[in-house]
């Protein structure tokens, strides 16, 4: 957490935001970022299209929510690991086009004989705007982002690696229907050694239609390669139908949203074979 602290205040301090007044004290700017925090965010996010955030695939808009999904999958050996927290956490807004997420720590448990439960590793992501259009203005963004996993699971459930995963998201809107899309790559501190967990490309791609203002039904793909280490050769592909609803206000700014899917493995030799799956979303 203090590596998170030193990144969030770098960001913080670097954040342009609006110009404080020539007399103002040393510490005028900080508080000046601060008590703007909303505006800024409310800001940021006019600028881009006001699509639900997909289930699955990663969303190429800012966020900022504090999100916490609950996972269910069913192993290739018929063991189920379920997941509360799903690697998720505060989405935060810190400058008009970055993005800083920082997880809370995933509580799993598996059903094996004897049973198996422990925290998973913590992870964080920060993601970068770079171009983006509202509904009235051409309606589509493109955003990348980095995102890194650390170590610090229990041992039935860490990697034992720290894991650097850069990609690229985008999208496209015409009226009530989107498109959105991630492609990248997870690369483990030993991702090329043939013990090692490889250097897996994924591309997601997801389909949207709003109905009724609330209702988002979609349709996800979701492919991962692994080009070496110990699944060298081996591809999956889920697809994961879900529905999103929301945003329903719940006080003053606070905003809820709910997702529910379920991916179904389409490839043979898929690390799973389902995996059902509840978002949960509080916008602020």
């Amino acid at each position: 957490m203090a590596v998170t602290g030193l990144v969030l205040a770098f960001l913080l301090l670097a954040s342009p935001g609006p110009a404080a007044p020539a007399e103002a004290s040393l510490f005028t700017p900080v508080q000046y970022y601060f008590t703007n925090w909303f505006t800024r965010a409310d800001q940021a996010r006019t600028g881009q299209p006001q699509w639900a955030p997909p289930i699955i695939t990663a969303s190429p808009c800012l966020q900022q929510v504090f999100r916490y999904d609950i996972t269910r999958q069913t192993l290739r050996n018929g063991q189920d690991l379920t997941s509360y927290g799903g690697g998720k956490g505060a989405e935060l807004i810190v400058a008009e086009r970055i993005q800083l997420n920082i997880g809370v720590p995933t509580w799993q448990t598996l059903n094996s004989s004897p049973a198996k439960s422990g925290w998973a590793d913590e992870n964080f992501l920060l993601k970068y705007r770079l171009f983006a259009a509202n509904e009235q203005h051409g309606n589509y963004v493109v955003s990348m982002y980095a995102g890194l996993t650390a170590p610090t699971g229990s041992g039935n459930f860490t990697s034992h690696h720290f894991i650097f995963t850069p990609a690229v998201a985008f999208g496209k809107g015409w009226g009530d229907f989107d498109i959105q899309s991630t492609v990248g790559v997870s690369i483990p501190d030993n991702g090329t050694t043939s013990e090692g967990a490889g250097t897996p490309w994924f591309a997601n791609a997801v389909l949207q239609y709003r109905l009724a203002r609330v209702f988002w039904p979609e349709v996800e793909a979701n492919y991962t390669y692994w080009p070496n280490g110990e699944h060298d050769g081996l591809n999956q592909l889920f697809i994961t139908p879900g529905l999103v609803v929301g945003r329903f206000p719940i006080w003053r700014r606070l905003a809820v949203t709910v997702g529910l899917g379920c991916q179904f493995a389409v490839t043979d030799g898929a690390e799973y074979h389902r995996n059902y799956v509840l978002s949960a979303r509080v916008r602020f």
